[in-house]
C-alpha cells in the first residue's frame, strides 16, 4: 500500500468517523443498563430484546472507539514516515502501517456497510427457509447444496444458528430447512438473498450424466420483537402436533413434540421441530408466524408486496436472483447487481460476501 493509498484510506476513515457520536452510545448504554437493574426485569417480555439491543450498542461503541484508535495510529506512523530514518527502520514502520491499515480497511468497510442497514428490521436476527422448486430429487439435492453454502457462510462470519424445521428426502437432499440465525444485522444481511436459486450442472443422479437445471427458493424474514403488535388470538390458531423423525424416518421422540401451527384467517403454515420440547418448538412456529404477519403489514405500507417476500414465488425459469453454473463452464452470477465469479467452489463453500455486500446497496 503506497503513501497515497495510505492518505485515502485515512481520509475515508475520518469521513465516517463523523457519523457516530461515542457520547450518544454511551447514553444509550448507560439507559439500557439501567432499565436491567430493574428487580422485575428478567420477568418482562422483552428483556431478552433489551440485553440483545445493550449488545449491539456496545458492540458498536467498541467499533467506534477502535476505530479512532486505527485513525491516531495511522496518523502516527505517516509523521514517522516523514522523518529522517535509516532503511531498516522505514522498513519496520511500513510492515507495521500496513497491519494497522489492513485493520483499518477491514473496520471501515464492516461499518460503512452497516450505515445501508437502516430498515425497520435489519438490526433483527433472521428466519432463512430453503425449498427445492421444480426438479425433483435434483432439486432436493440443490437445496442441500444451498443449505451447506448458507451454514458455511455463517460459520465465516461467527454466527450463531439453530435449526426450526428440516425434512430430509427420500432418496437424497432436504425437502425443507429453516434456520434461525442469532447475529447483529443479520437480516439486514440477508434479506436480498431471498427469491430463487437456479443450478446448472451435470446431473449425479443420470446414468447418462446429462445436463440438468434445478431451482430452490429462499425465504428469509425478520425475527420480531414482542413489543411489535402483532395481534394473534386463539381462535385464529390451529395446532397439529406430531412426533419428531430424523434422517431416513427413524423417530427421535416418543412423545408428539413436532409443531404445525396454522393462521386461519391468511391460511399461513409454519412448523417447527428442532427442539425436543413441544412448548419449545410451540414458541418458535409462533415466532415464524408473526415474522411473517409482519412482514405482510410492512409489505403493505411500502407498496411493494411482491418484491419483499409476502407472497409465495414459485421457484422455476425466469424468476432466478442468482444463476449457479457448473457445466459447461464456473460461473456465479447475481441477476439483479450483474456480479460474478468464475470460483464457483468458493460460492458454494460460503464466500458470499461478494454478492451480499453489493446487494445490502440496491
Amino acid at each position: 500500500m503506497s503513501f497515497t493509498d495510505y492518505q485515502q484510506l485515512i481520509k475515508e476513515a475520518q469521513l465516517l468517523q463523523k457519523e457516530f457520536d461515542p457520547q450518544d452510545l454511551e447514553k444509550q448504554i448507560t439507559d439500557l443498563q439501567s432499565t436491567t437493574l430493574d428487580p422485575d426485569f428478567w420477568n418482562k417480555a422483552d428483556a431478552q430484546e433489551v440485553m440483545q439491543e445493550l449488545s449491539f450498542v456496545q458492540d458498536q461503541l467498541q467499533q467506534v472507539n477502535q476505530l479512532a484508535q486505527l485513525i491516531n495510529d495511522m496518523l502516527s506512523f505517516q509523521e514517522l514516515s516523514e522523518a529522517d530514518s535509516s532503511d531498516q527502520e522505514s522498513q519496520q514502520l511500513n510492515q507495521e502501517a500496513q497491519q494497522i491499515a489492513k485493520k483499518l480497511a477491514i473496520l471501515t468497510k464492516t461499518l460503512s456497510i452497516n450505515q445501508f442497514l437502516s430498515g425497520k428490521f435489519d438490526k433483527n436476527n433472521a428466519i432463512l427457509s430453503i425449498h427445492p422448486g421444480q426438479g425433483g430429487t435434483e432439486a432436493m439435492d440443490w437445496a442441500q447444496m444451498l443449505q451447506r453454502m448458507y451454514l458455511r457462510y455463517f460459520e465465516k462470519k461467527d454466527w450463531k444458528f439453530e435449526i426450526i424445521s428440516e425434512t430430509r428426502g427420500e432418496e437424497a437432499g432436504i425437502k425443507e430447512v429453516s434456520f434461525e440465525v442469532k447475529a447483529p444485522f443479520a437480516y439486514g444481511y440477508l434479506k436480498q438473498e431471498r427469491g430463487t436459486h437456479r443450478l446448472v450442472r451435470l446431473s449425479p443422479f443420470n446414468a447418462d450424466n446429462l445436463r440438468q437445471t434445478s431451482f430452490a427458493l429462499v425465504e428469509v424474514l425478520p425475527v420480531i420483537s414482542s413489543q411489535t403488535e402483532i395481534e394473534l388470538k386463539d381462535e385464529d390458531l390451529s395446532w397439529k402436533f406430531t412426533r419428531a423423525g430424523g434422517p431416513g424416518g427413524q423417530a427421535v421422540n416418543k412423545i408428539s413434540t413436532a409443531v404445525e401451527l396454522t393462521h386461519l384467517p391468511t391460511g399461513m403454515t409454519t412448523k417447527s421441530r428442532g427442539s425436543r420440547s413441544q412448548s419449545q418448538n410451540k414458541e418458535t412456529a409462533l415466532k415464524v408466524l408473526k415474522a411473517k404477519l409482519a412482514m405482510i403489514e410492512e409489505e403493505k405500507i411500502q407498496q411493494s408486496l411482491d418484491k419483499e417476500k409476502g407472497t409465495y414465488q414459485h421457484a422455476s425459469w425466469g424468476t432466478q436472483i442468482r444463476n449457479y453454473v457448473l457445466h459447461p463452464y464456473q460461473l456465479v452470477k447475481d441477476t439483479r447487481t450483474q456480479v460474478e465469479t468464475s470460483d464457483s467452489q468458493g460460492v458454494l463453500d460460503g464466500d458470499l460476501d461478494l454478492f451480499i455486500e453489493e446487494e445490502i446497496k440496491l
